[in-house]
C-alpha cells in the first residue's frame, strides 16, 4: 500500500495537469481582440466601417456593452423583430457577442 506522501504527490501533479488543461481550453473559448475586429467588421455592410453608420441606420460605435448583448440576444430568441438581425444574431457565438459588443463599445462614437 502507498503511504500518504505518495498519494498527496500523486493528486497535486493530477490536480496541477487538470487546471492547465482548464486554463488553457478557457484561453481559446473567448476570442482574441483581432478575431473580435475580425468578426465585427461583417456589421460594417449595414452599421458602418468601425460602427460608424450613416443617418437611417443604427451606429454601433460607442454603444453600450450590455444593452448590445441585450439586443442580440433578443435578435436571436425572436423577442426583438428584425429583417436580418434575427437570423445573423443565430450564427454568433455568446463569446463572440460578447467580443463583439467589446470592439463596439470601445470605439469612438
Amino acid at each position: 500500500m502507498a503511504d500518504m506522501t505518495d498519494i498527496t504527490k500523486w493528486m497535486t501533479k493530477w490536480m496541477t495537469y487538470v487546471l492547465a488543461t482548464v486554463a488553457a481550453a478557457s484561453a481559446h473559448a473567448q476570442p482574441s481582440d483581432l478575431q473580435a475586429r475580425s468578426t465585427a467588421a461583417s456589421c460594417s455592410a449595414c452599421h458602418g466601417t468601425n460602427g460608424v453608420a450613416a443617418p437611417g441606420m443604427v451606429t454601433l460605435a460607442g454603444y453600450d456593452k450590455a444593452s448590445m448583448i441585450k439586443a442580440m440576444a433578443d435578435f436571436k430568441s425572436g423577442a426583438r423583430p428584425a429583417t436580418l438581425m434575427h437570423q445573423l444574431s443565430k450564427g454568433y457565438s455568446e463569446a463572440q457577442i460578447e467580443a463583439i459588443a467589446s470592439y463596439f463599445a470601445a470605439q469612438k462614437k
